[in-house]
């Protein structure tokens, strides 16, 4: 699947690229990203992208006509090389929230890819967003400078599911994919773990055992707990969609009377 990626700063890519286990998806060429530096397409002698908003007002708008240009130029460079038509994702807090289900879907095998358009200052001409945009992505109800970071963190999510990258039971047991539920605690070496205060931390003992089923009851209800605390309304869909089995209903129903339920860690501080 290709992705081209309409930016202001194709330096902030680059060592995404080749860092980490997901960069095998990237060398390898199975998530393949081409980049276009906006101020190319600009033609003036200052490479000017920006201008100031009709109507007044702070800050400066991303100028139409060097994306209407980038997108064309791109736009032809997918034909000749016969890509499959692709849509065109606009990163905005105004768009709908990546989610694991949507990166499922942008992952698998059939996928054409996508052009992402990376704004930045108070945004893109609307008649830009008009003409070409097909699809608006948020990654949370917050706002950042720019659209590179979403458009990496999309990439990365895309890139970790490829064959070859992880193996199947890493990205199959991660939070949102089994379910839809939160992940479990996880842990390794030591089995004890002294602390500054000379306690000691254990290892759940179920995980020693080696006894596999009891080690996958404690771990789904684990997640089961996790996510009734945390994210309820994850549960209330994973039970509308029949996704939830007798004994995972009485795992909840002796959280929600206040019978012993699974040993939680700490809930994260509220900001760091």
């Amino acid at each position: 699947m290709r992705f081209d990626i309409v930016t202001l700063f194709p330096e902030l890519f680059g060592a995404h690229f080749t860092q980490g286990i997901t960069r095998r998806a990237f060398d390898s060429g199975q998530v393949d990203v081409r980049l276009w530096p906006l101020r190319d397409f600009a033609t003036d002698a200052y490479r000017r992208v920006d201008d100031r908003p009709f109507g007044g007002g702070p800050g400066m708008v991303m100028l139409a006509e060097p994306l209407e240009r980038a997108l064309a130029a791109l736009q032809a460079d997918r034909d000749a090389a016969q890509a499959p038509a692709a849509p065109v994702i606009h990163f905005t807090p105004t768009g709908a929230p990546i989610t694991q289900a949507r990166v499922r879907q942008m992952a698998g095998a059939t996928a054409p890819g996508a052009v992402l358009l990376c704004g930045r200052y108070e945004g893109i001409d609307q008649r830009v967003l008009d003409r070409h945009v097909t699809l608006e992505l948020s990654l949370g109800d917050f706002v950042l400078s720019g659209g590179e970071l979403p458009a990496l963190a999309l990439l990365d999510a895309i890139a970790r599911l490829q064959p070859g990258v992880l193996t199947a039971q890493s990205h199959e047991q991660d939070s949102f994919s089994a379910d839809g539920l939160l992940d479990c605690p996880h842990y390794s070496r030591p089995e004890l773990l002294a602390t500054a205060d000379g306690s000691m931390l254990a290892v759940p003992p179920v995980l020693l055992s080696g006894h596999h089923a009891q080690i996958a009851r404690w771990r789904r209800d684990q997640s089961l707990a996790i996510t009734q605390r945390r994210r309820p309304d994850l549960i209330a869909a994973a039970r509308a969609a029949g996704q939830l089995s007798k004994a995972d209903e009485k795992v909840l129903a002796q959280a929600a009377v206040g019978l012993p339920a699974p040993v939680l860690p700490d809930d994260p501080p509220a900001a760091l």
